[in-house]
Parts: structure tokens; sequence; C-alpha cells
């Protein structure tokens, strides 16, 4: 029975080799580049919608009169204007709606009798001692002075 047994575990441990592996992970590496270019197609494909659905579709120009170029830029036209004001419209409100949050936030703060501390500038500790030296280095100089001009 343990000959039995040692022979199992025997097979068992060799399952895996380093051959096999290697082989599994180029399997793998190839499964997730073929995802990636799938990801990347349907990607591709969502903004080819999402460009269709804003500007519509594109219009061929080629041999059109220029009373046919000019409706069409008209037709471009219109919606830039109309894009840019709901852009406008949706940026003022999100100002409004910002403002809004800061006077609630602080009515708040006010009921509670909390009030939140500023935020502190950050300050560099280099440039203070740097015009410390240069105030220290500026008294020497000046008491050098005072002192040759007294000999």
């Amino acid at each position: 029975r343990m000959a039995e047994e040692a022979a199992k575990n025997k097979k068992k441990k060799g399952f895996m080799t380093p051959a096999r592996k290697s082989k599994l992970r180029m399997l793998l590496r190839k499964k997730a580049a073929e995802e990636l270019k799938k990801e990347e197609e349907r990607k591709k494909e969502e903004r080819r919608k999402a460009i269709g659905e804003r500007c519509g579709e594109e219009k061929s120009l080629d041999g059109a009169s220029d009373e046919a170029i000019r409706t069409v830029v008209e037709q471009y036209y219109k919606h830039i204007l109309s894009v840019e004001s709901a852009k406008y419209d949706m940026e003022m409100k999100i100002m409004v709606n910002d403002y809004e949050i800061s006077e609630l936030t602080r009515k708040v703060t006010d009921l509670r009798g909390k009030f939140v501390k500023p935020v502190l500038k950050k300050v560099s500790k280099f440039e203070d001692k740097f015009a410390q030296l240069n105030k220290k280095a500026s008294e020497f100089k000046f008491k050098t002075e005072l002192s040759k001009t007294a000999k």
C-alpha cells in the first residue's frame, strides 16, 4: 500500500512541468491581448456612435454647389451655438450649486457652533533662514564699515 501511495504522489507532483507552465503563460498572454483588442474596438465603436449622435452623420461636400455648402455650414453653426449655450447654462448651474453648497455648509457650522479652521499656507523655512542670514550679514557689514570709518 505504501508503494502505491508513493507512486500516486509522484504522479501528482510532476503535473505542472516547466514546459506546461510556459505554454499556459503564453496562452494566457494571447487571451489577454485578444481581450485588450476587443475592448479597444468596442471603445472606438462607442466613440463613433457618440460622435454620430452629437454631431450627426458626416455630410459629403464633393461636387456640391455653393448653396448646398452654405446650408450645411449654417446647420453646423446652429448646432454649435446650441451646444455652446447648453454648456454655458450647465457651467452657470454648477457655479450656483457650488455657491449654495458652501453657504449651506457655512450655515450648518454656524448652527453647530463649530468653526472650520482655515487652511494654512505653507511657508518655506529655508527662505526665512536665508532672510535672517542676509539681515545679519548686512548688520555685520554696517558695523565693519562704521569701525573702518571711525579709525
